[in-house]
This record gives structure tokens, C-alpha cells and sequence, in this order.
């Protein structure tokens, strides 16, 4: 197995851990600022990434797939990473159905702000590396903006397809207005749906079509593109 593809699949994973950290940190802030405290009691509005964890899910599963797809094995489209679930009581809320939608965006929320914001660190390592004396630091640093700017599109976008437990199947659970019930039955078999619908090359093909085109038209915001 190369070397190099093995150092590239541990890079995307030491990109991804931070990437989540702040999404799953989008959640927990948005639902402590709707009224419910119960993911602020257990220290989730927080940027240490090991408090939003799972062991199997962010940490097993995820080198599991890197290691399968470095060595071509199909099994790598079977597995899918998860952070740990940040907990809400829709009791807490104060309007539960607009409060859980705003929870729900607000990870992919975060996701694309600092997939903007990165894309400015990108514009500015490309300043450095058109300099001699900043040229290996300016590279360094366009090569990792562009890398991170794309695993939070990546994520921003695969967790808005509305299939539980996915952020994208609240906001379709509130718009119908579905009942927790209703929607906690489907979420028993949501992680097999996901599997089986990103395992359509279609739908493979829409999540790399909209990343692609949402990381051009921010690079063409700052005069990249």
C-alpha cells in the first residue's frame, strides 16, 4: 500500500475531528440558547473535541473506512461516522418545532461559515506564497484552507439529506409537521437508509457536484475562482 495515501487518508481524518467538533459545538450552543440546558449540563457547549467523541463512530468506524478504501475494498461505502449525538429535551424549548429546526441548521450553519471564512485563510496563503521569503508557508497554508474548506462542505451537505437522524430530517419532520413519535419510529432504521441511499451513484454524484460548486463560487468571492 503507498505511504503517501495512507499519510493523505490520516490527514483527511485529523481535518474531520475539528470540522465536527464545531458542528456538534453549533448544536449544543443554538439548543442552550433556545432554552434547553440539558447538553449544557453535560459540557457540550464546548470546543474540546473528546466531549463530542464516540468512540465506535468517530473513531473506529472513520479509520475503518480510510484504511478499506486506501486498499479499493467496496466495504468502505457500507460505513458511515457519527459524532456523539448532542442531546435535546423539546420540552426545554420555547417553541419546539422552529427551536429544533434552528438546532438542527445550525451545525451545517457552522459548517459553511467556516468553510467562508477558510477559503479567506486560503486568499491569504496564496499573498504569502507569491512572496519568496513566505512561499512554503503561503503553500502550506492554501493546501490545508482548501483541504478543510472542503470536509466542512462535505459534511454541511451530507447531513442535510433529510433522513433520520440526519440535521436535514428535522427540518423536513417540522415543515410536515410529523409527530416525535412518527419520527422516532423512522429513526430506528435511519443509519441503513443512509447507507443504502449514499451507495446510489447518483446521489454520490450530487453531494461531489454541490461541494465542488459551492467551493468555487466562495474561492470566486475571494477573487480565487
Amino acid at each position: 500500500m503507498d505511504v503517501s495515501l495512507i499519510l493523505d487518508g490520516l490527514l483527511i481524518y485529523l481535518c474531520f475531528i475539528p470540522v465536527l467538533t464545531f458542528h456538534e459545538f453549533a448544536h449544543a450552543w443554538v439548543a442552550w440558547k433556545c432554552g434547553d440546558n440539558t447538553a449544557k449540563n453535560l459540557g457540550r457547549v464546548s470546543l474540546n473535541p473528546v466531549v463530542h467523541m464516540d468512540l465506535i463512530g468517530t473513531v473506529v468506524l472513520p479509520l475503518l473506512a480510510i484504511f478499506l478504501s486506501l486498499t479499493g475494498s467496496i466495504l468502505a461505502g457500507f460505513i458511515i461516522g457519527w459524532g456523539k449525538p448532542v442531546p435535546v429535551d423539546p420540552s426545554n424549548l420555547r417553541n419546539a418545532r422552529r427551536d429544533d429546526t434552528l438546532i438542527a441548521l445550525a451545525g451545517p450553519g457552522m459548517n459553511f461559515v467556516l468553510a467562508f471564512l477558510l477559503m479567506g485563510a486560503a486568499k491569504i496563503g496564496v499573498i504569502l506564497a507569491g512572496r519568496e521569503s513566505t512561499a512554503a508557508a503561503g503553500a502550506l497554508i492554501v493546501n490545508s484552507a482548501y483541504l478543510l474548506v472542503t470536509v466542512n462542505l462535505i459534511l454541511a451537505f451530507f447531513n442535510l439529506i433529510p433522513i433520520p437522524p440526519l440535521d436535514g430530517s428535522h427540518v423536513l419532520k417540522n415543515l410536515v409537521n410529523m409527530s416525535y413519535e412518527t419520527y422516532w419510529k423512522f429513526t430506528q432504521y435511519g443509519f441503513i437508509a443512509i447507507i443504502v441511499v449514499l451507495n446510489i451513484p447518483g446521489v454520490r454524484l450530487a453531494l461531489q457536484s454541490v461541494t465542488e460548486g459551492t467551493r468555487r463560487a466562495l474561492a470566486r468571492v475571494y477573487g480565487l475562482g
